[in-house]
């Protein structure tokens, strides 16, 4: 597609056996104010009842709903594939479980506007039944701190947090999909590495849904590896971005996660994510005597590693019960 419509939103969303959260999803995008806005929903082999629930808002909808279908290949296959299907100057991403406040668009479109910027950001709530933390969260000015040191250290925003000029993506050429969970982490690390103008809306306007995903979740430790793999790429195709930090600053960045997260797995016993992750800590991570017992632990085979944890368990609550 060689123009766009220069006013014109391009909402793309994947959609993956979404059936009970889908329609929300998509209500939330045809009840934003902001006046253009087409939504480009792809479905990636559902077999939940998605499909009915989107073509109904396709009969419903003609002008502004555009449903494309595929196999199942993921949600950042399913992103790509429905970039080539949006005629919009700007793009934003919405998963079929996510919302956005009404005024979300809008107020980002407006900003990125006012200062002629090519990506606008604002603030998010994690919400349902997973949900850790729902504190409203407001994330940093990037454009006035060191913005590789924040988004070596964790993914800047949410994908449902941001508004992208149409021509920034192309330049990107969409998401990578070498990780699993991690790809859009890894677009906008490398969407930083272009030097792109970037503006804050400093408002809660996203909402990003945390619940259970059946046999289809992908384990934490996974999770974790491929926000490492991503920074490690960054690191190693744009080391003029993080020329400025030491190597322990570095370091710290890239692999800083590893040992809360082990601890985190570790306590809520799901125990081959916490073995993986303190195993990888050893290696990686700057960790302490305290830590030893711990990672020491964790290079035993997982059936005496998940044996010891039992009966470690069992002691406590013994002694608990007494």
């Amino acid at each position: 597609m060689d123009s766009f419509d220069p006013t014109l939103i391009s909402v793309v969303m994947p959609c993956y056996n979404a059936a009970p959260h889908v329609e929300a999803a998509i209500a939330s995008v045809l009840d934003q104010r902001y006046p253009r806005i087409e939504l480009v929903v792809v479905n990636d082999g559902s077999t939940d009842g998605s499909e009915a629930i989107l073509e109904r808002f396709a009969t419903a909808h003609p002008d502004r709903v555009l449903v494309l279908h595929q196999t199942n290949s993921g949600p950042y296959a399913a992103r790509n594939h429905g970039l080539t299907h949006a005629h919009g100057n700007f793009i934003a991403f919405l998963d079929a479980d996510d919302t956005w406040h009404p005024d979300a668009l809008r107020r980002l479109h407006d900003a990125m506007q006012a200062s002629h910027a090519d990506v606008a950001y604002c603030g998010w709530q994690n919400v349902g039944e997973l949900a850790l933390n729902t504190q409203l969260y407001i994330p940093p000015n990037y454009a006035a701190e060191d913005a590789a040191a924040l988004f070596l250290k964790a993914c800047p925003w949410p994908i449902n947090g941001v508004l992208i000029r149409r021509q920034l993506l192309d330049a990107l050429r969409g998401f990578s999909e070498r990780r699993p969970t991690a790809m859009d982490y890894d677009l906008w690390l490398r969407m930083l590495a272009a030097q792109p103008t970037v503006v804050r809306v400093p408002e809660v306007l996203a909402y990003y849904r945390h619940y259970p995903r059946g046999a289809a979740h992908i384990p934490r430790w996974r999770q974790v590896f491929d926000a490492i793999a991503v920074r490690e790429d960054f690191v190693r195709h744009y080391p003029e971005q993080v020329a400025h930090l030491d190597r322990a600053e570095r370091d710290a960045s890239l692999y800083g996660s590893l040992l809360p997260e082990a601890y985190r797995c570790h306590w809520r016993r799901d125990l081959d994510s916490s073995r993986r992750l303190f195993r990888r800590a050893a290696r990686k991570a700057d960790w302490k005597a305290r830590d030893a017992k711990y990672i020491l632990a964790s290079f035993l085979p997982a059936s005496l590693f998940d044996s010891l944890i039992r009966m470690v368990d069992a002691r406590r609550n013994a002694r608990d019960s007494l």
